[in-house]
């Protein structure tokens, strides 16, 4: 089929914008990630002075960097719409977020659809999988004290152990309030036609739109965060529930991630912004923790209801573009979620001027030493 003189401009077009992209992300990395790095290597005494003032200051530059992430796809026009409960409302409260994942674009759209939810993007903890720590990102994710999770049998125990440790040692005393995790512990692509033969095996639902959660992870955080007896039981009184409730986990917040077709975005097209503009869909449901059980068998199947709950989301989703309105409700509502671009400018211009102002200060030591 021959190849129209308009067809021809389409694709050049196309691939001078992602190469001009791709640059910026380049240009953006080289100065906003080193930047960060030696802002907090200078406020290395006020760590030691004032410990909670300097992850204030260092949760504020990571949602800056954050948010930079989030700029590459908001240019683009891959937009999100949010469904199901506000989380606004606890975003001040400890929480746990279970997510599904589907491609790398997944984590992209939460630094997105996070940046509008008060402190949570510079409170918060990524499990992410240790092939992340050797990312451009990675350095900014260890010292902002994501956990990393090697996948597989053979290490799944020791790291259980060292995801206990970790959180005993970083997550209060840093600050953190939510904690994001993918319970399907890889792709959809990758783990589902194992997950659909567990199923078969164990007489569980046939899933296609997700697949079934682990719950090693779950239950680590929910025994280490949670206060005793608060979780799957009710509270020792309100004396206890007072004392507890500002060092707690509170909530378990269900996030089913949608996009159009079940055409997922991953990072290359984040980056490069080669798909035409693609509106995300995310849907919340809050559950207070004290309804989520402890034990392992009653909390396995408290898991896996959520990803069938999922399942029945998505496929109403893609039969009809929008999720199911809310149980007792004849609609759903949606809410579309902004950035302010004089916001994503400012913070772009600050990334750059910090750059320049790195460079010209090694560039002078340079002349002073030698």
């Amino acid at each position: 089929m021959a190849v129209t003189l308009e067809q021809a401009r389409r694709v050049g077009y196309t691939c001078l914008k992602a190469l001009l992209r791709f640059a910026f992300m380049v240009a953006n990395n080289l100065v906003a990630i080193p930047s960060y790095v030696l802002y907090l290597i200078m406020l290395q005494p006020l760590r030691i002075l004032d410990s909670k003032s300097f992850w204030y200051i260092e949760g504020v530059l990571f949602k800056w960097l954050l948010a930079m992430v989030a700029s590459w796809g908001w240019w683009a026009g891959y937009t999100v719409v949010e469904w199901g409960d506000d989380v606004k409302a606890v975003s001040e409260d400890e929480a746990m977020v279970l997510v599904n994942h589907q491609a790398t674009g997944d984590v992209c759209t939460l630094m997105m659809c996070l940046q509008d939810k008060g402190t949570v993007v510079r409170q918060m903890m990524w499990l992410m999988d240790h092939i992340f720590k050797y990312t451009n990102f990675g350095i900014v994710s260890l010292i902002h004290g994501d956990f990393f999770i090697r996948q597989g049998r053979t290490h799944r125990d020791q790291q259980l152990v060292l995801l206990k440790d970790h959180l005993e040692k970083y997550y209060r005393s840093r600050n953190r309030k939510w904690i994001v995790l993918f319970p399907e512990g890889g792709f959809l692509r990758k783990r589902r036609e194992t997950s659909q033969a567990f199923a078969k095996k164990n007489n569980l639902p046939f899933l296609k739109h997700v697949t079934l959660p682990r719950l090693g992870a779950t239950q680590v955080i929910l025994k280490t965060l949670v206060a005793p007896q608060e979780n799957g039981t009710p509270s020792g009184g309100d004396t206890v529930r007072k004392e507890s409730k500002s060092k707690s986990l509170q909530w378990v917040i269900d996030t089913t991630i949608a996009y159009p077709k079940a055409e997922p975005i991953d990072i290359q097209t984040w980056i490069l912004g080669y798909r035409q503009p693609t509106v995300t869909h995310v849907h919340y449901r809050i559950f207070p923790v004290k309804d989520v059980p402890a034990e392992p068998e009653a909390l396995t199947n408290w898991l896996y209801q959520r990803f069938i709950e999922k399942e029945d989301l998505l496929t109403h989703f893609y039969e009809t573009g929008a999720f199911p309105p809310p149980q007792g409700q004849t609609k759903a509502i949606s809410r579309e979620m902004t950035l302010s671009n004089l916001w994503l400018v400012a913070i772009q211009s600050f990334a750059f001027l910090s750059g320049g102002m790195w460079y010209c200060l090694f560039q002078y030591l340079y002349r002073c030493l030698f």
